[in-house]
């Protein structure tokens, strides 16, 4: 079940936390979170799973930047969130979807007891001009039935800010066995 607007609210600074807070980003049943003003870019156009992909950063100036399509842009919230109890989930909002802006495609389903800001895979259909702080994803909140291992020690955890994949970790782990 997923939680109400009203029932996130109660919940605020117990088990759901979002740092900085603002009550008028509440939705019927979700919360807007906003983009920070940097991104990062990877540097090769073939990307190796194996591998630590290099990449660099972009600063979004307040008059904004313009985006190319086809390219990935790794972005970040500015909210900090901390969720027990809970599974958080990360959605682009409808208003950029309908600019053919897609934020968060792929990895939008959170582990319970996950910290940290989130990563946005950020992706246009057509060139689009994004601004920093705009509200540009929502998070939203389904309670979780039955026993469960939160996730604490994971490679995104407690992250402080965009992380590019680490997928090569695991094929170091699956060397290891």
């Amino acid at each position: 079940m997923i939680l109400s607007g009203q029932e996130i609210l109660k919940h605020i600074g117990k088990e759901i936390k979002i740092i900085p807070f603002d009550e008028k980003r509440i939705n019927p049943n979700s919360y807007n979170l906003s983009l920070a003003d940097e991104l990062l870019v990877y540097d090769n156009e073939v990307l190796d799973m194996k591998k630590n992909n290099r990449a660099h950063r972009i600063f979004i100036p307040e008059n904004g930047l313009l985006l190319e399509p086809n390219r990935l842009y790794l972005g970040r919230t500015n909210e900090y969130t901390s969720t027990d109890g809970y599974v958080p989930m990360l959605e682009g909002r409808s208003s950029t979807g309908r600019l053919g802006l897609f934020i968060h495609v792929t990895a939008g389903f959170g582990d319970v007891g996950f910290r940290g800001y989130w990563t946005l895979e950020i992706f246009c259909v057509q060139p689009i001009r994004i601004y920093p702080n705009v509200e540009i994803c929502q998070i939203y909140y389904h309670d979780i039935h039955g026993e469960y291992t939160p996730y604490e020690s994971g490679k995104y955890q407690n992250n402080v800010g965009i992380q590019p994949s680490l997928l090569y970790k695991d094929f170091e782990r699956s060397v290891e066995f």
